[in-house]
């Protein structure tokens, strides 16, 4: 059983689902810094909003099928609905009650205590019943972030919760990148060049499918995307974080654990600096900005 240079299938079907999701929060910054607005920009934004979840939920249920557990349709179906449903519900549970201590205080510090609360609080709640953890924290923001707006949060506590939501975003990604290049600095890529390679091929291919034929659906309808927004968005699906953290989430007794986060922190490093890099310049060609 050799499907992808030397792995199981199970093996190379939990690093698929783990790679698939894009993380393009280097690229709507870079939107933001170049002054990129309009359709564009939201169209980057809505699709980053739910890849985080949806991978997480996908990558639970791969990864008890590459530990030899049995998987079923009916069982898979099962089991996606009521962790996506519990953990939006969890989320939603947690948002009302934060939203409703946060009307009683004029304390920006209580207010920022209030966000991470509803952050870990959801995302633990949720993981208790064993339901998705991530879509909870996820509802649990939008909640705090769209209702906290309408008058649950002071103007100062908005404004601090943003900027420090920003500062542990930087610094979780930080600490995610320096274990994943401690965990890789005494791995051998010299054997991993053709699963590396070929990881980067297919990362590719399922970005095109995933944009070229969506598109095509809608373009004879109002909600038309054009094709330089699509050469923007096929570019843009950089793999980030995300991909990281479920690879650093891997059981050890996994055979090719190691060689799983090696070939996950190469495309990555590719993804960034070959993806990332190139996006102003491709923006400037496409004339979508000066």
């Amino acid at each position: 059983m050799h499907y992808f240079a030397g792995w199981g299938w199970q093996s190379a079907i939990l690093f698929g689902v783990l790679i698939a999701a894009t993380d393009p929060v280097s690229v709507i910054a870079t939107f933001k810094e170049a002054g990129v607005h309009g359709r564009l920009r939201l169209l980057m934004e809505a699709e980053s909003l739910f890849n985080d979840s949806a991978a997480a939920v996908a990558f639970s249920i791969a990864l008890v099928f590459a530990s030899g557990g049995s998987i079923t349709l009916f069982g898979t179906l099962q089991t996606l609905v009521i962790t996506v449903a519990g953990g939006i519900l969890c989320g939603a549970l947690v948002a009302g009650g934060v939203l409703l201590l946060a009307g009683r205080t004029d304390d920006h510090l209580i207010e920022i205590t209030l966000t991470t609360v509803a952050a870990y609080g959801s995302f633990l709640l949720a993981e208790h019943f064993h339901l998705s953890g991530v879509l909870a924290s996820l509802v649990a923001g939008l909640l705090t972030g769209n209702i906290g707006s309408l008058g649950s949060f002071t103007d100062k506590g908005r404004e601090s919760v943003v900027s420090f939501w920003e500062f542990i975003a930087f610094i979780v990604n930080s600490l995610i990148f320096m274990l994943i290049g401690i965990r890789a600095a005494y791995q051998d890529f010299t054997n991993l060049l053709l699963p590396i390679t070929i990881a980067i091929v297919m990362m590719f291919a399922g970005r095109a499918l995933a944009i070229y034929p969506l598109s095509a659906l809608f373009s004879r309808s109002a909600l038309q995307i054009s094709f330089n927004h699509q050469h923007i968005l096929f570019w843009g699906g950089l793999r980030g974080a995300l991909a990281l953290a479920l690879a650093l989430g891997i059981p050890p007794e996994l055979p090719e654990r190691g060689a799983i986060i090696a070939v996950a922190f190469a495309v990555v490093a590719y993804s960034i600096f070959v993806q990332g890099l190139t996006m102003v310049p491709l923006l400037r060609k496409l004339k979508e900005i000066p």
